[in-house]
Order: C-alpha cells, then structure tokens, then sequence
C-alpha cells in the first residue's frame, strides 16, 4: 500500500533548531524524526512513501536520496498550507488506488499497523483511525468507539473536556480507502472537522485502540520524552545504551565524576567533571565543561557550554557558545529578541 506521512508545518515550537531544518529532519538519537515514524510501517506492506511537505522541500529531497530504502520515496510539496485534510488530497495523484495510509509526521507510536490494516478489512468501513486513551482529551479529536462493532458512532474535534464523547483519541494514523477522496473538497481543510465526523454518523468510520506508546514530539517537552521513549525501546542504528537510561553515539568523552540520566549524548561530544545531566538531548560536537547542570533541555550540534553552567528546560541553538556561570530557566538560547 501507499503511505502519506503529514509533514506539512512549520515546527515553530521547536524554534530555533527547525529554522535550520524542517521538523522531520530534527535528531532522535541516531535517526531523523520521520524515519522513526515510518519504521513501524512493515516494509512488506508498503510500495511508495509519500511526504506531504510545505517546508524545507530540497533538503527532505536530498536526505531520502541518500537513504537506501525498500521503497519509493515522494516528496509533495504543499505551496500553501491545506490542513490535514487538503495535504491528503493534495496527494491523490501520486497514490496507487488502492488502501491508503497516512501518518502524522511527528507521532512515535507503538502502533502495528498491519494489525490495524487486517481489522480495518474485517470491519468493510471506508476509513479507520487508530486511538489511544488518554486523561484529558480536549486538545484532541474524539471518538465515541463501540468496541463490539469497532464502529466509531461519533467524533469531534477538540470538544471541551466535560463534552467530550470518551477518553479515546485519534491517534494519528488513518486507513483510507480510495473512496474517501472523493468527499474531501477543494482547498484546505481539516480532516478531523470536515470528513470524520460524516464518516462516522453514515457508519463508515471504524477505530483501532492500542497500548504501548504514543508520543506526539512537536514540543521540547515531548521531544525529550520521544527521546527517552526510543532509548527505552532501543530505537537506534548506531551507538549504544548506557546506565541512567541514557544512549551516547560514538566516541563520547564523559568524565568518571558526571552523572547522565535519561539523556541522549550525541557522538563526539564530552562532558567534563561534575557535570550532572538530566532528561535531555545532546546532539552531535557539544561540549560542556566542569560543574555544569543540564536539565530537561535540547542542546544543538557544536555547541560549547562553559563551566558552571545551569540551564533549565532550554532549547540551545546549534554552533552556540554559553559563557562560563551562565543560567537560564526555559526559552531558548541565544534568547530571542
């Protein structure tokens, strides 16, 4: 089958690391973001893998010509934003006719999506979402699931907390069959707003829960939890594990006296004594000097933190260089104007 992975925005909230490179692009340990949305695909099943991009198109286009993957790759560009719905149907001419998935681009799931697809072929529906139970659903689409008939009765789109139908979110991975694009209309659109909802009152709509994971990485906290998330499930080509819950590339320089937790070390970096680092991402070149804490925060390729050092919850730009006894709590650095 095709695939669309939904890769269309612009990742402000990842400022500055995606003025460099769009959202997809950005490192989870040894791995771009969108190769490890796409390795729960089972490569049997898949044929052609399209991109629905509005941003950073050329460098997506090299990075995949680089890779040797067992399937196409298409990179479609969107030269306006057309919601999740319009950069579906702005992909239809590239799609093979027959069951389409399509993913969210920033979502790491446990997700078996050939068990999804067999269910979704019992249930005879013309759509499938997955879902996942969460706390709190109103940041989310919901589903009223009658999990007798896999049916999904009702669904809307970020209700108010005490409205909403249950606690079952759409988790971000559709089964389409080809008779859905002929529902969607012209122009942007949302999926969740316009298609879904008809879908389920004329019984075409069917749900998939599952357990495991899911984490939606378009924030520095839940990056840093996709982080932890794929060191936990090993999710990494090179580099190793390490004690703390922590994964270092190659050729990482710790000294004996500093302590790494829950934290992703990229390769050829060095941490100096007394350093404590907590929860965070290290890209690749970073260097931290003596009696540094480093908690909760993403730090870019080639950067230098100075000794005695705190930084709290703070995305660190790429090729910076932190004067020694600097602190900060959150935002980025260098902080914007």
């Amino acid at each position: 089958m095709d695939v669309i992975v939904l890769a269309g925005g612009f990742g402000t909230r990842l400022r500055p690391w995606t003025l460099h490179v769009p959202k997809p692009l950005i490192p989870i340990l040894d791995r771009t973001m969108i190769e490890h949305v796409v390795s729960i695909l089972p490569e049997a099943m898949v044929d052609k893998v399209l991109i629905a991009a509005g941003y950073g198109i050329e460098q997506m286009r090299e990075h995949f010509a680089s890779l040797d993957l067992p399937y196409e790759v298409v990179i479609v560009e969107e030269t306006e934003p057309l919601g999740t719905g319009g950069a579906i149907a702005n992909c239809r001419e590239y799609l093979s006719g027959g069951t389409c998935c399509v993913i969210n681009g920033d979502l790491l799931t446990s997700l078996r999506v050939d068990e999804m697809l067999i269910a979704h072929e019992a249930s005879g529906t013309l759509a499938s979402i997955s879902l996942w139970e969460v706390e709190d659903p109103s940041r989310f689409g919901v589903a009223d699931f009658d999990s007798s008939s896999t049916r999904i009765r009702r669904f809307q789109e970020k209700p108010p907390r005490e409205e909403a139908y249950s606690n079952l979110i759409n988790a971000g991975t559709y089964l389409l069959e080809p008779e859905v694009f002929n529902r969607m209309p012209q122009g942007a659109f949302s999926m969740e707003r316009v298609v879904f909802p008809d879908l389920a009152e004329e019984g075409e709509l069917s749900g998939f829960p599952f357990e495991g994971h899911f984490v939606d990485a378009g924030t520095p906290p839940s990056y840093i939890e996709a982080v932890q998330t794929s060191i936990q499930n090993q999710a990494w080509v090179a580099g190793k594990s390490a004690d703390g819950g922590s994964w270092y590339g190659g050729d990482v320089v710790i000294d004996s006296d500093a302590s790494i937790s829950d934290s992703a070390i990229g390769k050829n970096t060095q941490i100096s004594s007394a350093c404590s680092i907590v929860s965070s991402a290290l890209l690749n070149e970073v260097r931290v000097d003596s009696n540094c804490v480093i908690i909760g925060c993403m730090v870019g390729f080639n950067t230098h933190v100075g000794h005695n050092c705190h930084l709290e919850n703070v995305v660190v730009d790429h090729n910076s260089v932190i004067p020694d006894g600097y602190v900060q709590n959150g935002g980025t650095y260098p902080t914007a104007d």
